[in-house]
């Protein structure tokens, strides 16, 4: 009689301790999931929500010389309302002739660091890496491995410049 009491004493202590255990699997499972939730949304809200394509106006056609590049700054169309200073992006804008504009993507589409352009030389060249790219956006020498992205632009009929802006993803992911 004594051997039964002691069993099942034994036997209550095993599942008081499977129990708890099973609670704290439980507790730690829910609270995985409540942080996972946020973070899965966040990467997978753009696959699920892409924005809407915005053209940006970059200014009136008079102010851009013929034969000159210049970087244009603008505001990025889907900025979370948290970004501050990277809400503010800008291309480079070539003028070409009376109509027509050229843009480029700031980004090097290799690991996509802000490319400068240099007048003098009608490179742009990516400080990261030593990226060149020609002044028509195709890869002089260095590591990138596509040029740089087009970015289209429209003239309105007002006679204002605007760009199409392209994200970064789809510049690196350029083939």
């Amino acid at each position: 009689m004594a051997d039964n009491a002691e069993h099942a004493a034994n036997a209550e202590v095993v599942t008081r301790r499977r129990f708890l255990s099973r609670i704290s699997l439980g507790l730690s499972a829910l609270a995985g999931a409540v942080v996972s939730v946020p973070i899965l949304a966040y990467l997978l809200s753009p696959l699920l929500q892409p924005g809407a394509e915005q053209w940006r106006d970059v200014g009136l056609v008079e102010n851009f010389q013929i034969g000159d590049t210049v970087q244009v700054a603008y505001e990025d169309p889907s900025p979370l309302p948290w970004a501050g200073q990277t809400a503010r992006t800008a291309v480079w804008l070539r003028r070409d002739s009376e109509t027509e504009f050229n843009a480029y993507s700031i980004n090097c589409t290799h690991l996509g660091c802000p490319v400068n352009w240099i007048q003098d030389a009608e490179l742009f060249l990516c400080p990261c890496h030593g990226g060149v790219y020609n002044a028509d956006g195709t890869v002089a020498g260095g590591p990138p491995p596509h040029p740089l992205s087009n970015v289209p632009v429209r003239i309105t009929d007002d006679q204002r410049v605007q760009v199409l802006p392209v994200t970064l993803a789809q510049t690196m992911s350029q083939s």
